[in-house]
């Protein structure tokens, strides 16, 4: 492989990881906090490329306009998730939840199916983002810059709302003893739903910029991207943020450099991110930057 094909997929393996720990990050969000995984969170994915596409087609939103409204939307949706489907649980013993999170999954993605058919849609796109570069022989899109750059902002930002404001320390004191913090007098029902909304919204930023890469959506299009995000949050240690961010980066270039080193493998492209897991669980459970958790009965 020659240095300008290396820089190449260097760039697009970097977009895939920031998209893969953006998604991730809403996973180990609700785990640190509930010690739940939310199944629906792929599908959350899915709903943010959902609003944006019937924002720009049935209601004739400038596409800015559009992204805002899919954002919020899709972080209201993660509020009304956790209302009907976790709150009511909490108490229960953790299956519940987990069977919970499941059935929550079927039910938005069989809902869309039957909303929105299972024909794929155009993603509508902003041209200024897929117009190639070309930089001699390397030929980038601008989105495939922007992504990392979006990412890592969004980031940044929930680092600082999780270390420098009260929500952000609520977050963190619930995430060690919920009872305790609860006999504080921080209302952890409030500080949970807003958990999910910022997890939500990071997880629609993600797949609005996805559906911009890969400009088809359909009602299954969260299911594979979140199965890796998952990884990626088991990788780099579920619970912590910093790490979903450095296990999605990991997991994107494993992906995009085996394949561009060994293209005979391209076709067990998705069964690395397994294997990955697998390694990780006998290695290391916590993940790379995971402490070990206490379960909560």
């Amino acid at each position: 492989m020659n240095s300008d094909m290396f820089i190449q997929h260097f760039f697009n393996a970097l977009m895939l990881g920031s998209l893969y720990g953006l998604i991730a990050i809403g996973y180990t969000m609700v785990y640190g906090i509930l010690r739940l995984i939310n199944f629906a969170h792929g599908d959350i994915f899915m709903l943010g490329s959902y609003f944006v596409f019937f924002g720009v087609t049935a209601f004739h939103m400038p596409w800015w306009a559009a992204a805002l409204f899919s954002i919020v939307a899709t972080a209201a949706t993660g509020i009304m998730v956790d209302r009907v489907a976790y709150r009511p649980l909490r108490e229960a013993p953790r299956i519940s939840a987990l069977i919970s999170a499941i059935g929550v999954s079927f039910f938005i993605e069989n809902m869309c199916l039957v909303l929105f058919t299972g024909v794929p849609k155009p993603m509508p796109r902003l041209e200024a983002l897929v117009q190639v570069l070309q930089f001699g022989n390397i030929r980038i899109l601008p989105l495939t810059l922007i992504v990392p750059v979006v990412s890592f902002l969004l980031v940044a930002g929930l680092l600082w709302m999780l270390y420098r404001t009260k929500p952000g320390l609520a977050m963190r004191a619930i995430s060690k003893d919920i009872e305790t913090t609860r006999l504080m007098g921080v209302k952890v029902n409030r500080i949970i739903a807003l958990t999910f909304a910022i997890g939500s919204a990071l997880a629609a930023a993600a797949g609005i910029m996805w559906a911009l890469r890969y400009p088809q959506i359909n009602p299954f299009m969260g299911v594979m991207p979140g199965f890796k995000a998952f990884i990626a949050a088991v990788f780099g240690g579920i619970g912590s943020v910093q790490g979903a961010m450095i296990g999605g980066l990991i997991l994107g270039f494993m992906e995009i450099m085996i394949v561009a080193f060994f293209p005979a493998l391209s076709g067990y492209r998705d069964a690395f991110a397994f294997i990955l897991l697998i390694l990780i669980l006998f290695v290391k459970p916590t993940g790379l930057m995971g402490e070990k958790l206490e379960d909560k009965i």
